[in-house]
């Protein structure tokens, strides 16, 4: 499954952009954005503003990589 932390911090570093413009750009404090790159899971509405922030669709990464057939599971139930 896709680091959505590591995938911000990914995209922030190709932008040559830090994590202090970026909490800036969000109105959050450097601390708060820095736990949001070191966490696998973060609220939609803040991965949301981020994407708007650095113009990539991280829902769409996390889509696809999301295998939706389930594994052992019956379908007929």
């Amino acid at each position: 499954m896709i680091h959505i932390g590591q995938l911000i911090r990914e995209e922030l570093d190709r932008q040559g952009r830090s994590v202090g413009w970026l909490a800036k750009q969000l109105g959050r404090s450097r601390s708060v954005v820095y736990r949001f790159v070191a966490n696998n899971s973060l609220d939609t509405e803040v991965v949301a503003n981020i994407l708007r922030i650095l113009h990539r669709d991280f829902f769409k990464e996390l889509s696809d990589d999301i295998d939706v057939e389930p594994k052992g599971i019956d379908k007929e139930c």
